[in-house]
């Protein structure tokens, strides 16, 4: 059996080179509170067990504290409008704002009507976080687990760049650094070419929920293959199959140019270039499954070819339509397993089926703002290859064990 290490506590020496950039506070918004307490769980857990000769410095001034989480109140108006309230001082503070712009679970009373909260009315909120603030803050570092208008990244003709204007908008408030994670494309950040932004890819965290939960699966080349679904997701196949040491292969859609449906060109193919994927397991990955038909129609299209299970990977799991297309599809034996993170809302239909695989990325944002807070690198943090190998070390050497 594959025995589980959990991450040691970060490494006291690496952190205490440098001190703290201002007392440290998590602003976890309504959308993400229960990923913000996660995250503050580990970092009194570890910044309490920490033993240095600094402690009583006062550059370390509330280092050690039993949550660092301060919450920010939105009340809102009969007519919707709404307005932050933060009732406590974060002057010189070194900040930390978490937003889930996909919480679609929350609701507000607009003239007596039910509304859901969109993309738009989380991303207002933040900014009502950030003007509450007020410029007082030492420095502020947005956590956007899913950017913000990130599909709307480049122009067609007359359309808005509303990712790139976002960006801006949020730097001129005063915003230092913008994390994200596996961002639809990073080249967006060619919009603020001058502040901090990082997209963290989740590819440690795949493969150990993977390696957690199907006990048989075989890390190799005769057994195991990466499937891009489409030209846009190759970087991300590349990748995982480089890591792992296994082969890789992509669908490309081919579409038909003359006819627009739906203001797309409907798609005519699956066309496939790889090698055989023949009585193999097959990781599908992608940066996320929105309605997740480009996933099921992948998945088809491998059976046809005689793949054994296909795992479907990415790390924001939607599910814009519903969950019934998979559940069909798992059903039929289309699919084995769904994995997905926690950076985006889960619904709890969703956390019950068989079929999904929930990847925690609480402690990897613990790590990162840990190390942030101290002006320590996260070049380490943000490429798990080390790890990753590691890993499946480890497991392979408990798989001829067993």
């Amino acid at each position: 059996m594959f025995l589980w290490r959990s991450h040691q506590m970060p490494k006291d020496e690496k952190f205490l080179e440098t001190i703290p950039q201002g007392i440290l506070a998590l602003i976890p918004t309504e959308s993400c509170i229960e990923m913000g307490e996660k995250v503050d769980h580990y970092l009194a857990k570890w910044r309490g067990r920490r033993e240095h000769d600094h402690l009583n410095d006062i550059a370390f001034k509330d280092y050690a504290k039993d949550s660092y989480i301060i919450k920010p109140y939105t009340p809102r108006f009969g007519s919707g409008e709404a307005k932050c309230v933060i009732n406590h001082s974060v002057r010189g503070y070194d900040v930390y704002i978490m937003v889930d712009v996909t919480n679609y679970s929350l609701t507000y009373s607009l003239c007596g009507h039910t509304n859901h909260m969109s993309p738009d009315d989380h991303y207002q909120d933040l900014k009502r976080v950030i003007a509450a603030i007020g410029g007082k803050a030492r420095r502020i570092t947005v956590i956007l687990p899913f950017l913000y208008e990130s599909r709307q990244h480049k122009r067609t003709s007359r359309e808005s760049l509303d990712c790139a204007l976002a960006l801006q908008e949020l730097i001129a408030m005063g915003v230092d650094n913008i994390i994200t994670f596996d961002a639809h494309d990073p080249r967006v950040q060619n919009a603020i070419p001058l502040k901090g932004f990082d997209t963290v890819q989740p590819a440690y965290q795949f493969i150990k929920g993977i390696l957690k939960n199907v006990k048989d699966i075989k890390i190799d080349a005769d057994h195991l293959m990466i499937i891009s679904p489409d030209e846009g997701a190759t970087g991300r196949a590349i990748y995982m199959a480089n890591v792992l040491g296994v082969d890789m292969g992509m669908f490309y859609k081919r579409r038909d140019y003359s006819t627009i449906i739906d203001g797309r060109n409907p798609i005519v193919a699956h066309e496939f270039l790889g090698d055989s994927v023949e009585g193999k397991d097959v990781m599908i990955i992608d940066d996320m499954i929105s309605s997740g038909e480009s996933m099921i129609d992948t998945a088809k299209e491998l059976k046809k070819r005689k793949a054994k299970r296909i795992f479907v990977v990415s790390t924001f799991g939607l599910f814009t339509n519903g969950l019934e297309k998979f559940d069909k599809a798992y059903e039929e034996g289309l699919i084995y397993r769904v994995v997905t993170t926690n950076l985006t809302y889960q619904t709890p239909d969703l956390l019950s089926r068989e079929y999904y695989i929930s990847c925690d990325m609480s402690k990897y944002i613990a790590f990162i703002i840990d190390n942030l807070n101290h002006d320590a690198s996260i070049s380490e943090l943000l490429n798990p290859y080390d790890r990753i190998k590691k890993l499946v070390n480890e497991y392979n050497e408990e798989q001829k064990q067993a």
